[in-house]
């Protein structure tokens, strides 16, 4: 993910879509502004990831779209579906194979990030075993999943004074609640509902995530 501003939007898929729906859905919120990434994360459950045909009719339907908006594509926990279909990236939680293990997989080239929770021993040793990201969160409640960690922004901050591995913030993120994350040095703003479930639809959500950040970036430089 190229980092074209300080901080840039990552936006995470709901855990259920309906193809080929879902995929104008994003088109529309592409038109918003500027989105880095897009993670393709389909769950079942708040445990059990959806089948992988359901992903691979995924990639396929919504890879395209990313790419011509110049979005990078990830998809969450399923390396061999990555290579196979030629994503951007994966991202791996706690509970998935170990980010050595997906790096090996994957190969030196492709993007690898890690859920880090709040824990700074994780991400360090992620960065060491070769991921390209951390993600750190929830920084605020939030309904898409139990979250394993609550950390403070001080975080965000401790990071990027140690490391030059770009950071994720993630959790209950609105345009409103996402600036103090922003000035403590989040490289990215992960969202999922917010953006999803914005009663003006997605195209206004991502405008008003990027009007955020360039607000608070603006703080940033005073």
């Amino acid at each position: 993910m190229s980092e074209a501003s300080p901080c840039r939007l990552y936006l995470i898929t709901p855990p259920r879509i309906e193809l080929p729906a879902f995929a104008d859905t994003l088109k529309q919120a592409f038109e918003g502004g500027d989105v880095a990434a897009l993670q393709l994360r389909l769950k079942i459950d708040e445990n059990t990831s959806a089948p992988d045909d359901d992903i691979l009719r995924a990639c396929e339907a919504l890879m395209p779209v990313c790419h011509a908006h110049d979005v990078a594509f990830i998809v969450n926990d399923r390396p061999h579906i990555a290579v196979k279909t030629g994503a951007d990236g994966v991202h791996v939680g706690e509970d998935d194979l170990p980010v050595k293990e997906v790096r090996a997989l994957i190969g030196p080239d492709m993007t690898l990030g890690a859920s880090c929770y709040g824990s700074r021993d994780r991400a360090m040793t992620a960065g060491e075993d070769g991921a390209d990201y951390v993600a750190f969160g929830a920084f605020y409640p939030t309904t898409t999943k139990t979250p394993r960690g609550r950390p403070e922004p001080e975080i965000l901050e401790w990071w990027s004074q140690t490391a030059v591995l770009p950071s994720v913030a993630i959790g209950g993120i609105t345009p409103r609640n996402c600036g103090p994350l922003v000035r403590a040095g989040a490289d990215f703003i992960a969202v999922v509902t917010g953006v999803w479930n914005h009663p003006d639809g997605a195209k206004a959500a991502v405008s008003a995530y990027n009007q955020a950040i360039r607000e608070s970036i603006h703080e940033n430089q005073r």
